[in-house]
């Protein structure tokens, strides 16, 4: 794996972490009920930029091992990877920017599909790297349980959206 690559693939996860800076829970947030295994308020940034970063590195490690084969289906890995990366930038600006914890939890579904898929298809070119993406996968799975459980928790907030609410 060079630096350049490792780059690359920081920079795509960046661009998705973002979504976590643009939307942001704020006073809406505070007021839900939480369950009481919520994590912290503190641990998500930490969570979520180590895993970021790891799977930057799970990124570039397939690609390195990706770039010995020349059968045409090592595209698709790296396909459903972006993708990923696209559902996660949804969820923040659906459960967050536009408050609607039922759209975000249909994303997260697809989130954790497109992120299994990755660990999956990731393991032939390395188990380092599919390794990498399985705590990602643990974290959006905990992430998944806490948005179901949240909905369960605020039905009358849960579809109501940003625009349906009189106190913000």
């Amino acid at each position: 794996m060079d630096w350049s690559t490792f780059g690359a693939f920081a920079l795509a996860n960046f661009i998705a972490a973002a979504s976590g800076g643009l939307f942001k829970p704020g006073h809406w947030y505070a007021q839900l009920n939480r369950p009481a295994w919520t994590p912290p308020n503190w641990a998500f940034p930490v969570v979520w930029s180590t895993l970021f970063l790891m799977n930057a590195a799970a990124g570039a490690i397939a690609w390195t091992a990706a770039t010995a084969i020349s059968d045409g289906m090592v595209a698709l890995p790296f396909i459903v990877y972006g993708v990923s990366l696209c559902f996660n930038f949804a969820w923040s600006a659906l459960f967050f920017g536009l408050r609607r914890m039922d759209l975000a939890l249909v994303d997260v579904v697809f989130l954790w599909m497109t992120i299994a898929a990755v660990l999956v298809l990731f393991a032939p070119l390395s188990p380092l790297a599919a390794g990498l993406v399985a705590p990602y996968l643990a974290w959006v799975t905990l992430a998944g349980v806490l948005n179901l459980r949240m909905i369960q928790l605020n039905p009358a907030a849960a579809s109501e959206g940003v625009g349906d609410r009189a106190s913000t």
